[in-house]
């Protein structure tokens, strides 16, 4: 029997994917922009978001000069966020670290913001030609299945035996072809839920295939109730405009614009007199609706507030109509939220 490596890159030759939008080159920075953005994201959500931002922002030397709202405006929607403040901090440490030049050796891509030892893998292979192993979600489904490796891909343990498969796997040759070929099989045959074996190269020696266990392998995630939050979000309205305050630069939806939120007991008028100096003229509940995190789920319920013509404001605020509070770097429970209310 061929090995492995050898039935995966010829596979993917024949069958993986080859039109994707940062596939036509060996630039880096188009590999690395795309490695980050898959993080956690789906192929078809990225490619927009790609095309976008490649746009705006077609070289390093361009995202290591650009400002961080610029950045985070193009990836709002995107989730995640502080994949987007990461790549600006890398960009900009390339630009200072390393002359400009994107670094080829992935020790030292795994030093970068936001780059952990399997993106760094993938972007000094598909970039460079450099021989390592991958471990992303898509590859740690494909070995776990066809090694027969129980447990959840999150616990340590069960992590430190699918980095020893993976490593074993490696081919001297074609890294380029086997590393996207790994992601690729994941993706579009040995997915979560009804896999195609009869068309993966490497089922007939896939212990989960010949044990009849794909639906077992690999764990899900164990399950655990997730914490609930309530928030009031404030649409604080004057002449048309709506008001927008810049979230801190950590914790949830860092450096994004948001709507000012308070806590669901407080007292609303009172709060927008003390804190902003604003006098409410009218105040309506709008229907409350609700978003999930990885780690909570969060209701929101909205208040509509008609201001009198307000004074002058702070650095930290910013007064937008809402098309163009659209263009601006909101979460996406805000943006959904001044999306329905600019069509009201």
């Amino acid at each position: 029997m061929t090995s492995f490596a050898s039935r995966i890159i010829r596979w993917q030759q024949r069958h993986g994917r080859h039109a994707l939008p940062w596939q036509s080159t060996r630039d880096p920075y188009r590999i690395w922009l795309s490695e980050v953005m898959l993080q956690q994201t789906q192929v078809a959500t990225v490619i927009p978001y790609f095309e976008r931002f490649v746009a705006r922002f077609p070289d390093l030397p361009a995202l290591a000069a650009a400002h961080e709202d610029d950045v985070l405006a193009l990836w709002s929607g995107l989730g995640y966020y502080s994949r987007a403040r990461n790549l600006l901090a890398a960009a900009r440490a390339i630009a200072n670290g390393h002359n400009g030049i994107f670094p080829a050796a992935a020790d030292v891509i795994a030093q970068l913001p936001g780059v952990g030892r399997s993106t760094a893998a993938a972007i000094a292979a598909l970039a460079f030609g450099q021989r390592g192993a991958i471990l992303d979600g898509n590859v740690k489904r494909v070995l776990a299945r066809h090694g027969g490796i129980a447990g959840w891909p999150g616990d340590r343990n069960v992590e430190a035996a699918l980095w020893q498969l993976a490593e074993s796997h490696l081919p001297r040759n074609a890294i380029e072809a086997y590393t996207q070929g790994m992601m690729d099989l994941g993706a579009l045959a040995c997915t979560r839920s009804r896999p195609a074996c009869p068309v993966c190269p490497v089922s007939t020696d896939c212990v989960a295939f010949k044990q009849h266990r794909t639906a077992e392998l690999p764990a899900p995630r164990p399950k655990k109730v997730l914490p609930e939050k309530q928030v009031l979000m404030l649409l604080l309205l004057d002449r048309g405009e709506l008001m927008l305050e810049k979230r801190p630069a950590r914790g949830i939806w860092g450096g994004l614009w948001s709507l000012p939120e308070l806590t669901p007991d407080a007292d609303v008028a009172a709060h927008c007199r003390d804190r902003f100096g604003f006098t409410t003229l009218a105040q309506q509940a709008l229907p409350r609706f609700s978003h999930s995190f990885t780690h909570f789920k969060l209701h929101i319920q909205p208040i509509q507030l008609q201001l009198a013509p307000r004074q002058a404001s702070r650095p930290d605020q910013i007064w937008l109509t809402p098309a163009d509070a659209l263009n601006a770097a909101l979460p996406t429970p805000v943006r959904q939220l001044v999306a329905q209310f600019g069509r009201a």
